[in-house]
C-alpha cells in the first residue's frame, strides 16, 4: 500500500491524560488535531508519546506514523504509511 497521509496536530505536553481533543481550525483555515499528553516536552518525549497515541487511535504499527516536521514546536506534521488522509481523518472523528 502506497497510500501516505499527512496530519496537522497541535500538541499540548503535561496533560493530565493523553488523550484526542478532537479537530479543529488553524489561522490559515486549515484542519488541525488537537492533541494532549502526560509526557513533558523534555528530550522528545512528548512527540514519542504523541506519536505512539495516534497509532494505537488509527489502529497502526508505530513504525508507520512519523513526526516530519515541528519537533520543537506545538505545532506538528505527521505522516501516517498506509492510510491516505480521508481515513485518517474518519478514524480520528469521534475519539
Amino acid at each position: 500500500m502506497s497510500d501516505v497521509a499527512h496530519l496537522a496536530v497541535k500538541l499540548t505536553p503535561g496533560a493530565s491524560l493523553d488523550r484526542i481533543d478532537g479537530w479543529d481550525v488553524d489561522a490559515e483555515g486549515r484542519a488541525v488535531l488537537k492533541v494532549r499528553v502526560r509526557a513533558r516536552p523534555v528530550e522528545g518525549e512528548a512527540n514519542a508519546a504523541l506519536l505512539k497515541l495516534l497509532a494505537k487511535a488509527l489502529g497502526v504499527s508505530k513504525s508507520t506514523v512519523t513526526l516530519q516536521r515541528g519537533g520543537q514546536s506545538r505545532i506538528k506534521r505527521i505522516l501516517i504509511a498506509g492510510l491516505d488522509d480521508a481515513q485518517v481523518r474518519a478514524n480520528l472523528t469521534g475519539l
